[in-house]
């Protein structure tokens, strides 16, 4: 049985792999001059952070609450032009957000 690549090959005798650009370059967020919210509440007994106050895509906004969950190990979600973190993780986010390039202002608690 034939690997991949050689399979590839056959199909493809004019390509050269060397070709193809490198795409590792992480997607850009648009960066704002308000300063992200960070802030602290309890829901039904269970403390949460939320960050607010971001004025690009709402996609933007998803890509970066997908980073935060990841880096956390946590679960979370985004609405309400919110992203809602499970947990009190306030100093952890704010310098992932700070190395980021982002302005954060912690409000609350």
């Amino acid at each position: 049985m034939n690997s991949l690549e050689e399979q590839l090959k056959n199909l493809f005798p004019d390509h050269d792999p060397k070709d193809v650009p490198e795409t590792n370059e992480e997607p850009t967020i648009w960066m704002q001059d308000d300063p992200l919210i960070c802030k602290y509440e309890k829901r039904k007994g269970k403390p949460i952070t939320i960050i607010e106050g971001y004025t690009g895509a709402d996609s933007d906004f998803k890509i970066l609450a997908k980073e935060l969950k990841q880096l956390l190990s946590v679960g979370g979600s985004f609405k309400n032009e919110q992203i809602i973190i499970q947990g009190d993780y306030r100093d952890k986010i704010m310098k992932f957000l700070k190395e980021k390039g982002f302005k954060v202002k912690r409000v609350g608690g």
